[in-house]
């Protein structure tokens, strides 16, 4: 069975927060489906997308786990943007927690160091 997931953020402004996904993923869109909506694949079949829904704008929680951590946290910080968070859990593992305009969270995990 294949499957493709599109986890969506709700965003309040269109072309501010393309902007700023296109800072923090480093290339714009991979597809726009409509005048509201704009989509990049993050991976193979995943899919990150935002949607003009002011009602919801803020509310979204996503975490991607990336096996390139430090390199794409350092590209992230050379594009301008500084995580709001950054944690390191018991067992290593790290998560930086980066907010769009409208507060939507996009946290970044890794290994820990050395694996």
């Amino acid at each position: 069975m294949a499957v493709d997931l599109f986890a969506g953020l709700p965003v309040a402004d269109y072309g501010r927060a393309v902007a700023w996904y296109e800072r923090l993923l480093g290339s714009g869109p991979t597809f726009l489906p409509n005048g509201t909506e704009a989509v990049w694949e993050i991976a193979e079949h995943r899919f990150l997308y935002i949607d003009v829904r002011p009602e919801h704008a803020g509310h979204a929680v996503q975490t991607l786990f990336v096996d390139d951590f430090d390199e794409r946290v350092q590209q992230i910080a050379d594009r301008g943007i500084e995580p709001a968070e950054q944690e390191t859990y018991e067992n290593g593992v790290r998560k930086w927690t980066y907010r769009d305009p409208d507060g939507n969270e996009i946290g970044f995990g890794g290994a820990p160091v050395g694996n």
